[in-house]
């Protein structure tokens, strides 16, 4: 994370290196956090904030306005466990998450973050409306090292292919299935029975232990909108936040935690297969503020 060069890093250096806080600080504040993507609620509710301290402490000193944004942020954070639950055998992770977010990709990577601590995964391929998904899933899932159990059929009910996976994992001694969901929302109604009953399917042979949504830095507060019906429906326990490199949307990871009351727990911060990270407040805020 530290050598991830942050849009509200950039903005912030040159801003705490002034010898005082003035009217000029303020406004750079503001205008970093926004384009951040904060978002203008939380950026009035930090700039209020970080106002009273700053009065109360008396200071004038823009390194302590600094160390005060990077405290309030981790406070912030602090409200959410970011701690993935895995511990069943096998712990099963429904992926969800609408088309062009990076789903697929991001279940590769997840894969390769996982085998990095020596746990053994299969991805199940339940997203069966599209062959090329498939394929390109098992391409994914073959370089982050884990096995794959694909439809046995073309148009196999996805709760089949997700009870198979299940059980590959209980027979195989496997400890982590991962199971793609189709990420089409041209009709919510239907995509959301499909899960449930993805869900209902798994439940009947092992205890669901992560639902996470993937979502799009890139696309803001639209993400969010976007993915409303999962939100309500798919019984959604963490977010991964991708493609947080380029325009680097740091503010995004709080705003999204904030308005859905579910924690990030994983970032995806690049192309590559080691480009995913479990998510650490202090570490992300002291890349996002500065040291």
């Amino acid at each position: 994370m530290a050598e991830k060069s942050w849009s509200l890093g950039r903005a912030l250096r040159g801003m705490f290196v002034k010898p005082t806080i003035d009217e000029t600080t303020w406004e750079d504040l503001e205008t970093a956090l926004i384009t951040a993507d904060f978002g203008p609620d939380i950026t009035e509710q930090l700039l209020d904030e970080l106002h009273a301290k700053v009065d109360r402490y008396r200071t004038t000193d823009p390194r302590d306005l600094q160390r005060m944004l990077r405290e309030t942020l981790e406070e912030r954070f602090a409200k959410f466990d970011t701690t993935l639950k895995l511990t069943e055998r096998p712990a099963v992770v429904l992926v969800v998450g609408v088309n062009g977010v990076g789903k697929t990709t991001t279940i590769g990577k997840f894969t390769k973050f996982l085998r990095g601590f020596e746990r053994s995964v299969v991805v199940g391929a339940a997203d069966t409306f599209r062959a090329a998904a498939v394929e390109q899933l098992a391409t994914w899932a073959q370089r982050g090292g884990a096995a794959i159990v694909r439809p046995q059929h073309e148009g196999q009910d996805p709760a089949s292919v997700a009870f198979q996976t299940v059980e590959y994992a209980k027979n195989q001694g496997i400890e982590i299935a991962i199971i793609d969901t189709a990420g089409r929302l041209h009709t919510k109604s239907g995509l959301m029975d499909e899960l449930s009953k993805v869900r209902r399917v798994i439940e009947k042979q092992a205890p669901i232990s992560e639902v996470l949504l993937v979502l799009d830095a890139t696309t803001g507060q639209n993400g969010v909108m976007q993915a409303e019906s999962f939100l309500q429906h798919a019984g959604v326990t963490g977010l991964v936040i991708t493609k947080l490199d380029g325009s680097a949307k740091g503010g995004f990871v709080l705003a999204v935690q904030e308005r859905t009351g579910i924690p990030v727990k994983l970032l995806g911060q690049g192309e590559g297969i080691d480009d995913l990270t479990g998510f650490t407040p202090h570490v992300f805020v002291s890349s996002l503020v500065g040291a």
